[in-house]
């Protein structure tokens, strides 16, 4: 799931990740993380300035009177001067070596805790953080573009992963929480079609609201997960990932009404975007939708299609407790039973 949800794997350099297997998911982040440092240090670690302040026997800099006369530096022959150093302990340098060495404490082979210490040599200069107030809203130029998969994978790795312990120590938790997982659940449906299927069009754009009268104030905006086109075609595909997949009351197991009621109205609001753009040439367009369940270990999970005022409803599961090969099946036939491709 990592390898397609993150694009840039796909790159030169990281395509021998997608054929290796791992013991579980810290040694593929691990994986992930020195094959893009590797390339990162054959580019050059980012630099930016840095801002300094200390006492010096010369001038180098700003002088900071104030504190030259508060620290009674004068006597001492000694200045205070403020200057910026252009050095590669940046704050994403920062964050990456930080997460490096939770990475070599954590349940990963020893060849890879070699390689990420050879890789650490590099950030000798570079400072640790404390990892728990990091901002992650970092600001990307195209100077520092090539540092968004690392971050993102760090993120996965602090966020998802880390935790702390009564006694102080820190570990690796087995599992990412369900709001992460969910997120990358659905970015690996999205890019798993990009890839395997370059015909369709494969997206996670937005619905607009299809009004009478154009008044759309404080109406929710309908971002889609997975939205997959073929000539007159369109499936909206709506990637749940819950610990249950239905609601019981009674005894009695019902698909979660908000999920089927949003789906619905994705459709509904498409099909008539669509049909009106095309009305002049009597195209019909067929707008489907469904609810992607990953599959849990509960005795009953959803397998259903609806037909509701003339477009197709299904609600499926994806078992991801399967080899890849299986998993790849299950969403090839989604494709197929859809697009007849």
């Amino acid at each position: 799931m990592l390898a397609y949800a993150f694009q840039v794997l796909n790159e030169q350099g990281y395509k021998k990740i997608a054929t290796q297997n791992f013991e579980n998911a810290t040694e593929l982040c691990a994986a992930i993380l020195a094959q893009g440092l590797s390339s990162q240090i054959k580019r050059g670690l980012g630099k930016e300035y840095i801002p300094h302040t200390e006492e010096l026997s010369f001038i180098r800099g700003k002088i900071d009177i104030a504190e030259t006369i508060k620290t009674m530096a004068l006597q001492r022959k000694h200045i205070v001067c403020s200057y910026d150093e252009f050095s590669v302990n940046s704050y994403m340098n920062r964050i990456i070596k930080s997460t490096v060495l939770i990475l070599l404490r954590a349940d990963i082979t020893k060849a890879r805790k070699k390689e990420l210490r050879k890789l650490m040599v590099y950030f000798g200069d570079v400072e640790v953080i404390d990892l728990h107030s990091v901002d992650w809203n970092v600001h990307y130029n195209r100077n520092n573009q090539t540092y968004r998969m690392l971050i993102s994978i760090c993120y996965l790795i602090v966020k998802g992963l880390l935790q702390t312990q009564k006694d102080g120590s820190e570990k690796l938790m087995d599992f990412i929480d369900e709001q992460r997982m969910h997120r990358l659940y659905e970015k690996f449906i999205l890019e798993y079609y990009r890839k395997k299927y370059p015909q369709l069009s494969a997206n996670a754009s937005q619905i607009p609201w299809q009004l009478d009268d154009g008044i759309c104030a404080m109406l929710p905006i309908m971002q889609t997960d997975i939205m997959l086109s073929y000539k007159e075609k369109t499936l909206i595909i709506d990637a749940k990932y819950y610990a249950h997949s239905t609601q019981v009351q009674y005894d009695k197991h019902t698909l979660h009404s908000g999920n089927l009621y949003q789906i619905f109205t994705y459709v509904k609001n498409k099909a008539t975007e669509l049909n009106k753009a095309t009305e002049p040439e009597g195209q019909v367009h067929k707008v489907s939708g469904m609810l992607l369940y990953a599959k849990t270990d509960e005795e009953i999970y959803p397998d259903n299609e609806y037909r509701m005022s003339g477009n197709k409803i299904s609600v499926r599961t994806l078992d991801l407790n399967c080899d890849f090969s299986e998993i790849a099946t299950q969403l090839n036939k989604i494709v197929t039973d859809h697009f007849n491709l």
